[in-house]
């Protein structure tokens, strides 16, 4: 009888001991799960958004495998004609709280053009038409952007061909957020427009060809570390 009761005392000061001990582990628990959760990468925690006015503001490097322009024009009349035109390079500064102040520059390159046919590449790129011997970059400078919710109104200086002249776009933001494969904040647009390539002196077949051109582009930008 007596071994059984000092077990059960046994057992009941070891309830005692486990109910003291509990606040301690809970409090340990939670400083852990605070440490685990403080030592996480921003950009784990940083959201994927399409809301243009929760984008991180800063600086953004164009990512030039995930940017092009293709570009179409009248063919006679008989079909469209396009081409692509990859982006360079570029930087975008967003400022979502105050959006206007935006702006973004981009380069391509003249020799980069193509088309569906490789035999028609080498004159594209020659005098009769980019030119890029001469000309080897063409050049976008934003200028003013005019925000209504995830779309904008960008107007910038196109430089081609060695006339500078403005150019507007319609530009439709789709996300931003991290990206898994690189770990960088990305965001995306995409953008269409129009315009006169006699205005930049490229009068190569006219009027059959048409005169005016077409542009969507695709972009992407990587926030700078």
């Amino acid at each position: 009888m007596m071994r059984m009761a000092l077990t059960q005392r046994e057992l009941r000061r070891g309830d005692a001991l486990r109910t003291s001990l509990m606040p301690a582990f809970a409090s340990r628990a939670f400083f852990l799960v605070f440490l685990a959760l403080s030592a996480t990468p921003l950009a784990a925690q940083t959201p994927d958004t399409t809301d243009p006015k929760a984008v991180r503001s800063g600086t953004y490097a164009l990512d030039a495998g995930h940017t092009r322009v293709v570009w179409s024009l009248s063919h006679r009349g008989f079909s469209t004609y396009s081409g692509l035109l990859p982006a360079a390079s570029g930087m975008l500064v967003l400022d979502p709280a105050k959006p206007e102040a935006s702006r973004v520059e981009v380069t391509l390159n003249s020799a980069d053009v193509a088309t569906a046919d490789p035999r028609f590449d080498p004159r594209l790129k020659g005098p009769d038409y980019f030119n890029a011997a001469a000309f080897p970059t063409l050049t976008f400078a934003s200028s003013a952007v005019k925000v209504e919710g995830s779309r904008a109104q960008v107007t910038g200086t196109l430089t081609f061909l060695g006339q500078s002249r403005p150019v507007t776009l319609d530009v439709t933001f789709h996300k931003a957020g991290i990206n898994p494969t690189d770990k960088l904040y990305h965001v995306g647009f995409d953008a269409t427009g129009t315009l006169t390539r006699s205005d930049f002196g490229l009068k190569t077949g006219l009027p059959g060809i048409g005169d005016a051109v077409k542009l969507q582009i695709e972009a992407e930008f990587t926030q700078k570390e």
